[in-house]
């Protein structure tokens, strides 16, 4: 039978997957991780190395959120979730890379908390939607922009505080990374991101020596503009 050939929005030229004798295959190894924006971060890069068609094996350790997370994220990138085997140990879930899908739903995320784990949904809400293929923009007020400060470290609140070092190392262990590293993924898959110039002076957050290049230093209209016209808004 045929190919049909799969027509990318902007070229004239079509894409046209390869048949299963020929396709590619790559495998990905993401034990030890359970966090499932990790995981795609990393079958993003993996993938685009590969052709339409190819196919990427991805190795993971055995918990609930990762097939349906998984099938989420391709449904969104218009990649193919073509097999899941679940074995004792591990679970090898088949992608096979999809033609590019266009995304034009907006997100817009306000984050004020500068705590370890009140940063951990803030920033995985923009970085999920930009991962399938939307732009997302982040804008950090109050505390939360901090984490533009070179050198910052997110800690435990409270009584807790005293084990944010020992927090911070299991949720590497899981797959997060720095709060500053997530904006970096996040400006990578073509966010934005924003900080209140109100909110630096007061926290003493220098906005000529930041942590993260291009950042829109603004206030309320700036991003209530980028609110009206997200599809998606979230105040966390």
């Amino acid at each position: 039978m045929p190919v049909e050939p799969v027509t990318k929005p902007g070229r004239a030229d079509p894409i046209v997957p390869r048949p299963a004798d020929l396709r590619g295959r790559a495998r990905l190894d993401v034990r030890e991780r359970t966090i499932t924006t990790a995981i795609a971060y990393a079958a993003h890069h993996e993938l685009a190395g590969l052709a339409v068609g190819d196919e990427l094996e991805l190795v993971t350790d055995p918990f609930p959120a990762i097939v349906p997370d998984v099938e989420a994220w391709c449904r969104a990138t218009g990649h193919e979730l073509a097999e899941a085997r679940r074995g004792p140990e591990s679970w090898t879930l088949t992608l096979r890379k999809g033609p590019p899908r266009k995304n034009d739903r907006r997100v817009a995320v306000i984050v004020s908390s500068d705590g370890l784990e009140e940063l951990l949904s803030p920033l995985a809400f923009p970085l999920a939607a930009a991962l399938g293929g939307a732009p997302a923009a982040v804008y950090l007020q109050g505390p939360a922009v901090h984490v533009l400060a070179p050198g910052f470290e997110p800690k435990l609140q409270g009584l807790w505080r005293p084990f944010s070092r020992f927090a911070r190392a299991s949720m590497e262990r899981d797959g997060h990374v720095a709060p500053i590293e997530k904006l970096r993924q996040l400006q990578e898959l073509g966010g934005s991101v924003y900080a209140c110039a109100g909110s630096l002076a007061h926290f003493r957050v220098d906005p000529d020596r930041l942590a993260l290049e291009d950042v829109i230093v603004c206030e309320y209209l700036t991003f209530m503009e980028v609110m009206q016209q997200a599809d998606v808004q979230l105040y966390c």
